[in-house]
């Protein structure tokens, strides 16, 4: 009895995924983090995204609005790049 070897599930890069949600790599990182997208870590150290949770996540309409401590992160970074905006 021969066994077939497993495929290889496709992964993405958080710039794939940013592009494919029209959101930059820095977004998709704060959705892993917040729970709604899972990373797997590549051997060194780098977050990839299974393209199949991201098809359906794109399927079900997105992740959805960050809350909690997300939230709160993100606005805060927003303010920040808007102020560093402003300086030049």
């Amino acid at each position: 009895m021969t066994r077939k070897a497993a495929k290889p599930e496709e992964l993405m890069t958080p710039a794939e995924v940013g592009e494919t949600f029209r959101v930059d790599a820095r977004t998709v990182t704060r959705w892993a983090k917040a729970g709604k997208l899972t990373a797997v870590w590549t051997a060194g150290g780098h977050r990839r995204y299974r393209a199949s949770e991201v098809r359906a996540l794109l399927a079900n309409g997105g992740p959805g609005p960050l809350h909690g401590a997300a939230a709160a992160k993100a606005s805060a970074a927003a303010a920040r790049a808007g102020r560093e905006g402003r300086r030049g």
